[in-house]
């Protein structure tokens, strides 16, 4: 029997039931994931180990009668920018090939003391500088709906490996959209939290913008995940402190009267026309549920990319300087283009791109006091070919810079998700951004789900085939 492309919600009840055996789950995986991986090639280290033995304690606890986590008995993978205790930790990077974790970070400890088998470490691009799925360590990640296209990075290992079914979820990173990205691309549901509502540990290279969260197939198991990974720890100076929010509760929350904003290009982004049509139209929809929307052109002004250039490529190239400046080549060409004048600023050029950013967050936070959410497209592309850095037609743009909408709120630290919205033409996922108040995940949830009811998508499944069969048995 195969498992997959069931949900998280629906293992976990048979689980608890007796009706599946989290072994027999676990091995149903390993065998998928060797079949797909030289396909989707989503994995830097696989961890079959590890997996089977949380399985098997897992059932053990079942058997006893014991009292069962959130997560008891599911699969997971992780991002490589996450550390594991005792698990390579590379970044996707050569010079750091042989790295090794020595502490499980706070999102790996608490997934794993509720329940979860990881499965393995996903692939990212290298110290996630770039929004494709390829590395010089780990090579090229393809998406399942087009084994040509990439799925997007830098969780591209998370998006695709979600996406084929092979975990109902997966733990990503996002410090410019790297969860929202290959949600966006490979037809999931991907969601940062506040900044620090899940901790960062041990610190990233870009502390303050960076965020760990779920990207899942269906909301309610990306709630599922972010209830068991979110919750203060005082290594990280930014946790988010008192109780977690309600995410499965607010997904059953009433949506009436929402005030939301749409914006199609913030006023300065370029979308290909089909990506504003099918994003139009799934923001529009929101009049049906309830809601308010209104169309605001330019909800904060210019385009803030120096502000989070300046965080991202500064943190990133400081960690790297070593290699930068002894072994470059060692490095994926377009990462070094990025940073080659990353270390070049002032203490004062720096100080005044932090202080343009304390300014950009307070005239973002003075937007939402007339919105409960802004909407937009997560991207100005559906999936493109494999070997690029930026979708064709966008070559004047970095390979971070293409993606316009998603890396302002990783500079304001709000909470904003992925959602699917449609399907291109050609059979390509696109996805709706949503963007919540300074600690409002619950109003994401709960018009995500509303969202996800009325048009659900999770019956739909890439055209990949393990044994002769795609998609799950019943």
């Amino acid at each position: 029997m195969s498992f997959a492309y069931h949900t998280a919600l629906d293992l976990t009840r048979r689980i608890a039931a007796k009706e599946i055996s989290p072994v027999e789950l676990v091995e149903d995986v390993i065998e998928r994931q060797t079949a797909l991986e030289p396909e989707i090639n989503a994995f830097v280290t696989c961890t079959p180990d590890i997996a089977r033995a949380a399985a098997k304690q897992a059932e053990e606890s079942v058997m006893a009668g014991d009292a069962l986590g959130l997560l008891h008995g599911l699969p997971l993978s992780v991002k490589d920018l996450i550390s594991m205790e005792g698990v390579p930790w590379t970044f996707g990077s050569k010079p750091f090939a042989g790295n090794m974790g020595t502490v499980d970070a706070p999102a790996v400890a608490r997934a794993r003391a509720a329940g979860a088998c990881i499965i393995g470490k996903s692939t990212t691009s290298e110290f996630g500088c770039k929004g494709t799925g390829d590395s010089p360590l780990t090579g090229v990640t393809r998406n399942p709906w087009n084994l040509a296209k990439t799925p997007g990075g830098s969780s591209a290992g998370a998006g695709a490996s979600v996406a084929a079914g092979l975990t109902p979820f997966a733990l990503g990173t996002d410090g410019g959209g790297s969860i929202r990205i290959p949600s966006s691309l490979c037809g999931l549901f991907g969601i940062k939290a506040q900044f620090s509502r899940v901790p960062l540990f041990p610190i990233p290279a870009t502390p303050t913008l960076a965020h760990v969260g779920p990207l899942a197939r269906t909301v309610r198991d990306a709630a599922l995940l972010l209830t068991a990974i979110s919750g203060h720890d005082a290594r990280d100076p930014f946790a988010v402190a008192g109780p977690v929010p309600d995410y499965l509760g607010a997904c059953g929350q009433s949506i009436e009267g929402m005030r939301i904003a749409w914006s199609p290009t913030f006023g300065y982004a370029h979308s290909d026309p089909e990506i504003l049509e099918i994003t139009q139209r799934a923001a529009q929809s929101f009049e049906q549920l309830g809601c308010h929307v209104q169309l605001v052109e330019a909800p904060f002004g210019d385009e803030p990319l120096d502000i989070w250039m300046a965080e991202f490529y500064g943190g990133v190239g400081t960690k790297l300087k070593g290699v930068l400046t002894e072994s470059p080549e060692q490095l994926d060409p377009a990462v070094v283009d990025l940073l080659s004048g990353a270390l070049d600023h002032s203490i004062e050029d720096y100080f005044i791109k932090v202080f343009e950013r304390y300014a950009f967050r307070e005239t973002v936070r003075e937007f939402f006091e007339s919105y409960d959410l802004l909407l937009s497209p997560v991207l100005p592309v559906a999936a493109f070919d494999t070997g690029l850095n930026v979708p064709p037609g966008w070559e004047d743009r970095n390979p971070v810079s293409w993606v316009y909408y998603t890396y302002p709120f990783n500079t304001t630290g709000q909470p904003a998700a992925s959602i699917p919205a449609g399907f291109t033409e050609s059979g390509l996922p696109v996805g709706l951004q949503m963007v919540g108040r300074i600690n409002s995940e619950i109003d994401i949830f709960r018009a995500a789900a509303a969202f996800e009811a009325a048009y659900p998508w999770a019956d739909k499944t890439p055209p990949l085939s393990v044994g002769g069969a795609s998609g799950a048995d019943n």
